[in-house]
């Protein structure tokens, strides 16, 4: 993409010399340039995470790194490894557990984008940074988090047209972008339960994430170690989009403006399963967040916090509540633990 040119008008021109692009490329796109051209974090930005909200969700991701890590032998050189750690506040209050324990491994943060790494790199001067999991170190155990990180990855949508399954493309209509269906048959990449779907069906799966999944799982069996993901999504296989845009804490069109709006799916927790497992990890949960940081002892350590700074308390119970009551995160938003040969499963699930 020239560098005068917006990434609007590069895909505008783009459709208009080939046609429409798919929804695959349409969101890795948007979401390259968005997320490597600001910070979407906290109140001016766009949305906000778990760690964002309280230090008491690192700390428990921590407390479970912690006790895999020890349960498992105490590896002094087990490896740290975060992907897409945003602006490594769960980074920040994990290790802060992590080495009250007596851990002291290196950390690793998979990250491509120069303006989070700024960041990254003021809550964990120590880290190393990687473009993708190929570089991380292979000759040490990992203890490896993901949180929202598979949501953000470019899904690819199937629909049901009169005339058989069709990817879903965006296209122009009007010097706007829309969805609309492609023309090349893709029937037989429609899962057999859906395949006799109604018209206008949609469904979704996501490679992308499929494939994280699985080269995670494989270090996980050919290293050891441990690992955490994180995100909100659905544990069985279902129809329909699920593609949305936030941008300053709304609701936004997904198609309007690329690059300027954070745009995500839920997780298919069984796909990432079923890759972890073709992989050679193994798995527990998912389970939702709420219950997992429960059973780690977040309501305890919401009480510390609120009895060492009285005049935080209130502040310290909305935290609380935001990370673990079903109608707020504690549902929506689930945990799947991973572990490599003969390491232990974890707590919590």
């Amino acid at each position: 993409m020239p560098a005068d040119m917006t990434l609007e008008q590069s895909l505008t021109r783009l459709i208009a010399l080939q046609g429409p692009v798919s929804l695959t490329l349409w969101m890795g796109q948007a979401n390259a340039h968005y997320y490597g051209s600001r910070d979407p974090l906290g109140a001016d930005g766009d949305f906000t995470t778990a760690p964002e909200i309280s230090q008491m969700f690192g700390e428990m991701i921590g407390v479970w790194l912690a006790d895999v890590w020890s349960r498992a032998g105490s590896t002094v050189d087990a490896a740290y490894v975060e992907l897409g750690p945003g602006r490594g506040t769960l980074a920040r209050d994990a290790l802060r557990v992590l080495r009250r324990f007596g851990w002291a491994g290196s950390v690793h943060f998979v990250e491509t984008s120069p303006t989070m790494r700024e960041a990254q790199a003021r809550a964990e001067p120590g880290a190393q940074w990687h473009d993708d999991l190929g570089s991380l170190p292979e000759d040490r155990p990992l203890l490896i988090v993901a949180n929202e990180f598979l949501d953000a990855l470019p899904v690819r949508q199937i629909v049901k047209t009169p005339q058989g399954w069709r990817e879903r493309m965006v296209g122009l209509q009007d010097d706007r972008f829309v969805p609309m269906a492609g023309t090349m048959p893709l029937d037989l990449a429609v899962p057999e339960a859906f395949r006799e779907a109604e018209a206008q069906t949609i469904v979704e799966v996501s490679p992308a994430a499929s494939a994280v999944m699985g080269e995670v799982s494989r270090l996980l069996a050919a290293q050891g170690g441990a690992g955490l993901v994180v995100d909100y999504g659905y544990t069985a296989p279902q129809t329909g989009s699920t593609l949305q845009a936030l941008k300053g804490h709304a609701a936004a069109n997904p198609f309007a403006t690329p690059g300027e709006a954070d745009l995500t799916t839920l997780v298919d927790f069984s796909a990432a399963i079923e890759a972890a497992q073709a992989a050679g990890a193994r798995v527990a949960g998912p389970v939702g967040q709420g219950a997992f940081l429960g059973a780690l002892g977040i309501a305890q350590r919401a009480g510390a916090l609120a009895k060492a700074s009285p005049p935080r308390a209130g502040e310290v119970a909305g935290a609380l509540e935001r990370l673990v009551a079903p109608e707020q995160m504690g549902t929506l938003f689930k945990v799947l633990g991973l572990a490599g040969k003969d390491w232990p499963l974890g707590a919590g699930f």
